[in-house]
């Protein structure tokens, strides 16, 4: 849009990354891989560039001839047209009405905890970088919470160190995140629910049904595992996640580093504009410091010999290809579980985006063990 109202002129790289990006830094490749998929798009490529054409060392313009239409006036204009041409993604219907409350854990940490939707109620166990407000405007979780609180009552909490908890703590440790469990689980009064555990929340999750069987009627893992990144025995794992450590506790929200190495492993396949959402969750959720020292708690975390103990079905989701958490940690939590079914999504990401063609069977297969 913004090529085609300036088509009478060169439009520089820095003027696009000053006007649609306003003023993040964004790489070349990031600026370049955008213009590959418009020309894609558009059914044009780099060598016949029939559209837009590189003026090189001046920038970009669109080239093809225009003809003006002047649509008909509508009676009834639609106030939310289906893009929003400024986050360069689908406009969403409004959020359903959430109401948000305090609770404290064991320890005194000061929680918060929303509650959306209305049917039977879902728990969604809290894991690394949610905000129980933005989640509903962020592309990273907002159609996933969207589509739940359209099947149920939603139960969502901010873990300590994010969002609207407290973030002055100092312990991530397993045994607090089952406190801080147990203490949204009491203020809001549910009694027997089912669970949803995505990514390490997954091992939370796990740990409370072991303890409470009574109470859990149903476990959804996505993307989960039963031992933390210290415990895979994989050198390679082990390397990767303690050079992260460093870059998230420094790096944490620095659009600088964010687009190429934080936002890497969790969507690889995530088009370049998420990126930007990437970098504002972790400003919103959470700081450097706190950030990295879950990453390390969670890297210490193992229920493999609680899983035996878990009474509840569960439904263990994981992508082929992810490449936050390997695929055979997913099979190994469903392998461990003693009433289990595992599906495969044909996918890379392991933060499962609404564009991703994996991401509605996810949620049919989610829907389908609810409802059973």
């Amino acid at each position: 849009m913004y090529l085609v109202e300036n088509c009478d002129r060169v439009v520089s790289k820095d003027e696009l990354v000053e006007e649609i990006w306003q003023g993040r830094f964004v790489s070349d490749a990031a600026v370049s891989s955008v213009l590959r998929d418009l020309r894609r798009a558009l059914g044009d490529d780099g060598r016949g560039q029939r559209f837009v054409r590189t003026m090189r060392g001046r920038g970009v313009r669109f080239v093809a001839a225009l003809d003006p239409v002047v649509p008909d006036p509508a009676p009834n204009p639609d106030p939310n047209p289906a893009m929003d041409s400024a986050s360069v993604r689908p406009r969403r219907a409004k959020p359903p009405d959430q109401s948000i409350r305090y609770c404290h854990s064991a320890d005194g940490t000061r929680l918060a905890y929303g509650i959306a939707g209305s049917g039977p109620p879902l728990m969604k166990t809290s894991h690394w970088m949610t905000h129980l407000e933005y989640d509903w405007e962020s592309p990273i979780w907002s159609h996933i919470n969207t589509a739940l609180a359209e099947i149920c009552r939603l139960v969502r909490y901010d873990a300590r160190g994010n969002g609207l908890s407290d973030w002055k703590v100092d312990d991530f440790s397993l045994e607090r995140q089952i406190e801080d469990f147990e203490a949204v689980v009491d203020a809001a009064g549910l009694d027997r629910f089912p669970i949803l555990g995505i990514s390490q929340a997954a091992a939370f999750s796990v740990a409370y049904a072991a303890k409470h069987p009574e109470r859990v009627t149903k476990l959804v893992f996505y993307g989960g595992y039963d031992r933390g990144w210290r415990r895979t025995g994989d050198p390679a794992t082990l390397a990767s996640r303690e050079a992260m450590l460093s870059l998230i506790e420094h790096d944490w929200g620095n659009a600088m580093a964010t687009p190429e190495l934080l936002s890497a492993p969790y969507m690889p396949n995530a088009k370049p504009e998420y990126w930007r959402w990437f970098g504002d969750l972790q400003r919103k959720t959470s700081t450097g410091r706190n950030a990295a020292a879950m990453m390390d708690a969670y890297g210490d975390i193992d229920v493999s010999p609680l899983l035996k103990d878990v009474r509840a079905p569960a439904i263990v989701l994981h992508a082929r290809g992810d490449r936050g958490v390997a695929f055979e940690r997913g099979q190994s939590l469903a392998a461990g579980l003693p009433d289990a079914r595992f599906v495969t999504l044909e996918s890379e990401n392991h933060f499962l985006l609404e564009d991703d063609p994996a991401w509605p069977r996810a949620m049919d297969a989610i829907r389908d063990f609810l409802s059973e």
